[in-house]
């Protein structure tokens, strides 16, 4: 059902400072760094493959979203509800996703990519 690991969307009061730690203890790459809307995102690198790091500063609680691609959205959507599953749904750049929980706290989320210009449209750009 699930596709790749594309993203951790981790929350953080300070995007800043934790791209700094990530930079220097991990050797994080930043990709982009976008202030828009009262807050700040930050898209980072680790390695090759695996998933890029989100670091947002509007993002609610302490758990870190785990944000998979799928090939069929509405499937997949429809699978998770006829599990009893409780879905939030959105959009994102990328296309259509919907975010829900896993027991007390694990937090997931599903996305299709429909407009795959979005998935590189921040790159290079690091707001002061």
């Amino acid at each position: 059902m699930f596709g790749s690991l594309d993203y951790i969307y981790m929350p953080t009061a300070d995007v800043d400072g934790e791209v700094l730690r990530y930079a220097e203890t991990m050797g994080a790459e930043l990709v982009w760094k976008v202030r828009a809307m009262g807050t700040t995102v930050a898209c980072l690198r680790i390695g090759e493959p695996g998933p890029a790091i989100l670091l947002s500063g509007h993002l609610q609680g302490t758990n870190p979203i785990l944000v998979y691609q799928v090939q069929d959205y509405a499937g997949t959507i429809a699978q998770l509800r006829h599990r009893n599953v409780t879905v939030h749904e959105l959009e994102i750049p990328q296309g259509p996703c919907a975010t829900f929980t896993i027991g007390m706290s694990q937090r997931y989320a599903v996305y299709q990519l429909t407009r795959p210009g979005a998935v590189h449209q921040f790159d290079g750009r690091i707001d002061p």
